[in-house]
């Protein structure tokens, strides 16, 4: 869509809203100013349009905020839930606003697999990693840490998950190296389908 909407601009434009969007989750947090992550989205958005020098309508504007909406998951993801799923209770922990969670959920056709079990880091007022948002996790599973599986595609996410004490596993799709965080994931893998073939259902 950004490359629809900026012909030649929108591998930047993307690569420069995500990263202001995780320094933004991080800068609130330390600041101790939290505010949803639809107006931290909104914040990245106009920041990198700005930095970039990338004049966007009100409708260009939102088309690419209504895109967090309908993001669809990888071609493997549906399989490799039914199979984590089997005899395992799943859930999402996720930055994202609770309306965007659900809007994603439903819009994908997940709901099966999670139920309920949705969760935004908007109940801790915090954002990831703080130990916080991984508590919620506990809480809602009424697990302690260490029975809890932990599946990110961040690197960062799946160390401070390992650091709260959760089993971490790191869907690695960039082939990127392990974050110096002190701590290391259980496992790495390309997809949720490695990952669904390493434990099983």
């Amino acid at each position: 869509l950004a490359d629809a909407l900026f012909p030649g601009r929108g591998a930047a434009l993307s690569q420069a809203w995500r990263t202001k969007q995780l320094e933004y989750t991080w800068l609130r947090s330390l600041m101790g100013r939290y505010d949803g992550f639809d107006v931290v989205t909104a914040d990245a958005l106009d920041w990198a349009l700005e930095s970039l020098r990338l004049a966007a309508g009100a409708g260009q504007r939102e088309a690419l905020l209504a895109a967090y909406r309908t993001l669809s998951p990888f071609p493997e993801v549906r399989g490799a839930l039914e199979a984590l799923g089997r005899g395992r209770p799943l859930a999402i922990l996720s930055n994202g606003h609770p309306e965007m969670l659900d809007a994603v959920v439903d819009h994908n056709e997940l709901r099966v697999f999670f139920g309920e079990r949705v969760l935004s880091v908007h109940a801790a007022g915090v954002f990831k990693p703080d130990p916080r948002v991984y508590a919620l996790a506990t809480a809602a599973l009424e697990l302690p840490a260490e029975a809890v599986g932990f599946v990110s595609s961040n690197g960062w996410d799946a160390a401070g998950a390992k650091s709260f004490g959760f089993r971490a596993y790191w869907v690695n799709r960039a082939g990127a190296p392990v974050e110096r965080l002190g701590t290391a994931p259980d496992a790495v893998v390309a997809d949720l389908a490695g990952l669904a073939g390493q434990l099983g259902g």
